[in-house]
């Protein structure tokens, strides 16, 4: 299951239109057939160590977004720039990003995971400096995701956060008063970013303008019209679709006669890793992809694993907006988190013995064994 997507890329080339593309594919998808084979023969233990890898994920994440809000605060006094400019369009979104030269989405997708983690320690942590340190961790993570502005990736960690969270770690009295606390923060939040007119432009503005079927004066097409084009391409196959690789060239052949010629130039995809499955691999190779989403889902909530949800939330919400399985950054995310966390689920406890234990238990089995050889 773990590999499934690079199967579906391998027997999709059978009949792909362009073979050199389709094994473009295949070098872009290695990593998913190849990482669960590591995990698969990897001697470490897990489950006793994940704790520690997600908090220096964690930690490393808000290293970033702390380095990228120095970068920016440099710029705008280099250019003698009000610090108002720091919310801005001049640093929000892709531009926030730039600086590591990474798509606001995928980092965002990156910092969701980190922040749902810190989020369920805090929850559970009773010491008052890791509580202190989590908490200063969780807002730089809430900042850089604010920064960053995506649409999809807030609506998959509004979800995560609000309705699975309090339904996966609490119980009674404090699940809702979390509930209750993240409902009126969630509502505190929204009315902060409707305040700024570079938020509200980017949350409603925009997102109003990608469901227009309109051509405004917008530098990229609506994506409206591009998933109108990408199903009249699943209409005409959509059994098997066109094969690996053949989503661009399709939709080029589309974009120029519409005078699309941003999507054109710039050789966009669907923007829907769900109609990207339909264009290549038709309805089979879409079943296959949601099964896999189920999969996930199933293991991580049979183990009431929050962040293995929100990492699983993150794709089935993102995949609306985006084609995450297109770019190294999306595969990469893809194709290490899920073995890792299904891995973690699905790895034994191991018994640990204390030391002293351990050596008078040996001490006694041996002096066992001697009394039963003289007898």
């Amino acid at each position: 299951m773990l590999q499934s997507v690079f199967f579906v890329t391998a027997i999709s080339t059978i009949y792909a239109i362009n073979k050199t593309l389709a094994f473009n594919e295949w070098a872009l998808d290695i990593t998913i057939l190849l990482i669960p084979v590591f995990f698969c023969i990897n001697p470490l233990d897990l489950k006793k160590y994940c704790p520690q890898l997600l908090m220096i994920f964690s930690l490393g994440c808000a290293a970033t977004i702390v380095y990228l809000y120095i970068n920016a605060i440099i710029t705008i006094r280099f250019y003698g720039l009000p610090f108002s400019m720091l919310f801005s369009p001049a640093f929000t979104n892709q531009n926030f990003a730039q600086p590591i030269d990474m798509h606001a989405t995928f980092f965002s997708l990156q910092i969701v995971v980190a922040l749902v983690y810190v989020i369920s320690v805090l929850i559970k942590e009773q010491g008052l400096a890791n509580r202190i340190l989590c908490s200063l961790v969780g807002l730089m993570l809430l900042a850089g995701i604010i920064q960053l502005s995506s649409k999809s990736v807030f609506a998959a960690l509004f979800l995560t956060i609000n309705i699975a969270l309090p339904l996966f770690l609490l119980k009674g009295a404090r699940r809702m008063r979390f509930i209750a606390i993240a409902t009126s923060s969630t509502i505190i939040v929204i009315c902060l970013l409707f305040s700024s007119r570079t938020f509200r432009d980017r949350y409603m503005t925009q997102l109003s303008e990608d469901f227009s079927t309109l051509k405004t004066n917008q530098r990229v097409e609506p994506r409206i019209l591009r998933w109108s084009l990408a199903a009249e391409l699943i209409e005409k196959s959509p059994v098997i679709g066109y094969g690996a690789g053949s989503e661009i060239p399709l939709l080029q052949d589309k974009y120029f006669p519409k005078k699309y010629y941003t999507s054109y130039l710039h050789r966009l995809n669907a923007h829907n890793e769900y109609m990207s499955f339909m264009i290549k691999s038709g309805i089979w190779g879409l079943t296959v992809y949601i099964l896999t989403l189920i999969y996930g889902f199933r293991i991580a909530i049979r183990k009431k694993d929050i962040v293995f949800f929100g990492f699983m939330m993150l794709l089935a919400v993102v995949s609306l907006s985006e084609n995450i399985l297109d770019a190294d950054k999306g595969v990469m995310f893809y194709s290490f988190f899920f073995p890792f966390f299904v891995f973690i689920s699905e790895q034994k406890e191991k018994l640990a013995v204390p030391f002293e234990r351990h050596k008078n238990l040996r001490h006694a089995a041996t002096n066992g064994m001697a009394v039963t050889s003289l007898t």
